[in-house]
């Protein structure tokens, strides 16, 4: 069977451009490596931008404005443009499918100002706004009978006769076999790479680039690799993130002398940067919300409340948050033109995985949720209407060939370890703050450990859930992307935005 439309991924941008291809009439499948309400979307807790003015005055000039500052000149405008103005009527139809915003004493919906905004901006509900959008879109896909498989994990793409892509292969994660699906287009929604850096991610493991090292393995163009956004405040044990949310409702950034020592609005870039400077004078850093009062924060901020509990044992109602800048997001990503589509005929891009250039050297926040409905509205009607134009295709049989997993039997390293190893060489000297002797020094080890691949691999023999061989494909596809983030960070000589090099 051949599907109009095969999405691979469902978090927020997966599930938006499966609901805007079938409201265009066509076929949808969904393919995912976990579960949908699984997906990092959940993680994006502060809010959504759009200019509706409800809590303070503002335009969307305004907001495109602002995108565009925080960019560092380095988004492109129409883009912007179209994302901002689009904003208004995204909100408006979340609205009507059920997401549940906060509201404003006289029933609009509620907005808060995010760092790098001019204006109160943000609609949120409560502190779980991205984990609401989710939801309420899987809630959508199963009303509108939008098929979706779990636990599929993606190895390639595959391409027809004329090199188009019309397929993919995947591993069945409970079986342990490789599956084929066919499709006259494909959406890659797959997440970013920002758990390449391992512990230092707010991510969960999930986040390791798997759709981007595919599309660069059959030919699709990456963008800006080297842009990868530091979270201010991940609890500092954990890196747990504590939302912009805190310090959009009043939240104090205090070093260990109790001195507050920068705007703690400012662009993520900035305070980021901020902090770091402060750790290497040997100072700790805390988030305060203890003035904001008890009631005021179980009303706005009840998971920020119970994360910090959680996860650093401390009561943000009483105690200081001790906190640090850890990987959040990643701005690089599959580069697609103005209907998301990518230099593969037939392949489409959204979300995370995807460079739509709105973005830039450093995204604004509350605009990944705006970007994943926009674009991944546009990624899946354009896809559909190119999927029912297609006339039918014959598989390359190089194409589809068997995958074959990278494997040894001698087992020399442990790939675990090496993983580690990279992360914590990542955080250290392709981070915050970059040096092209410490890049330099990163790029050499990172090739000598994917040289030694061929005596490593899979210790579990298994072949129904053998999470061993699953954690190894993702280790081989966070190689691909680190060796694309330094190579993108050494040809990026100007410092601007999250690649501050000095």
């Amino acid at each position: 069977m051949i599907t109009d439309v095969l999405i691979v991924g469902a978090g927020g941008a997966g599930l938006m451009a499966a609901i805007a291809a079938k409201e265009e009439g066509a076929n949808v499948l969904v393919l995912t490596k976990e579960y949908p309400t699984r997906s990092q979307t959940c993680m994006a807790q502060g809010g959504m931008n759009a200019a509706l003015g409800n809590v303070s005055e503002d335009s969307v000039e305004a907001h495109i404005q602002n995108t565009l500052k925080s960019a560092h000149g380095l988004a492109d405008e129409s883009a912007v443009r179209f994302m901002c103005e689009e904003a208004p009527k995204a909100v408006e139809w979340l609205d009507s499918i059920g997401v549940c915003f906060s509201r404003t004493p006289d029933a609009k919906v509620a907005q808060r100002k995010l760092g790098g905004a001019s204006a109160s901006r943000a609609c949120y509900a409560q502190d779980y706004t991205g984990l609401k959008i989710l939801h309420t879109l899987y809630d959508r896909c199963n009303a509108l009978e939008i098929e979706m498989l779990a636990e599929k994990f993606l190895l390639e793409l595959v391409q027809d006769d004329a090199g188009t892509v019309c397929g993919v292969r995947v591993l069945d994660i409970r079986s342990g076999e490789q599956e084929e699906y066919y499709a006259k287009s494909v959406v890659l929604a797959t997440g970013g790479y920002s758990r390449i850096f391992g512990k230092n991610s707010t991510n969960s493991k999930a986040s390791s680039g798997d759709g981007i090292a595919v599309a660069k393995k059959a030919g699709a163009k990456l963008l800006d690799m080297e842009f990868v956004q530091f979270h201010p405040t991940g609890l500092k044990s954990s890196s747990i993130l504590i939302s912009e949310s805190a310090r959009g409702e009043g939240g104090y950034l205090l070093n260990s002398k109790g001195e507050r020592f920068t705007n703690e609005l400012a662009p993520r870039d900035e305070v980021s940067r901020a902090i770091d400077a402060e750790i290497k004078k040997g100072e700790e850093i805390f988030l305060d919300i203890r003035h904001l009062g008890e009631e005021f924060i179980e009303e706005n901020l009840p998971q920020e409340r119970k994360l910090a509990k959680l996860y650093e044992n401390v009561d943000p109602v009483h105690e200081l948050m001790p906190i640090r800048p850890v990987a959040h997001y990643t701005m690089g990503g599959i580069e697609v033109d103005s209907s998301s589509k990518t230099n593969l005929e037939g392949l489409y891009a959204c979300g995370e995985c995807a460079n739509h250039k709105v973005h830039g050297a450093n995204r604004l926040g509350g605009n990944s949720l705006l970007e994943i409905i926009v674009f991944g509205r546009q990624a899946g009607t354009n896809a559909a209407k190119y999927g029912q134009k297609r006339s039918s295709f014959k598989v390359n049989e190089q194409s589809s060939r068997v995958y074959e997993f990278t494997s040894s039997q001698e087992h020399n390293y442990d790939f675990y370890a090496l993983q580690d190893e990279i992360a914590d060489l990542l955080y250290e000297k392709v981070g915050i703050v970059r040096t092209k002797s410490e890049l330099l020094e990163a790029q050499q080890r990172v090739l000598e450990i994917k040289s030694l691949l061929n005596e490593m691999g899979v210790r579990d023999a298994s072949q129904t859930y053998n999470t061993n061989l699953v954690e190894f494909l993702e280790f081989q596809n966070k190689l691909a992307v680190c060796e694309v983030v330094l190579e993108s960070a050494l040809s990026r000589d100007v410092s601007v935005g999250a690649h501050y090099i000095v």
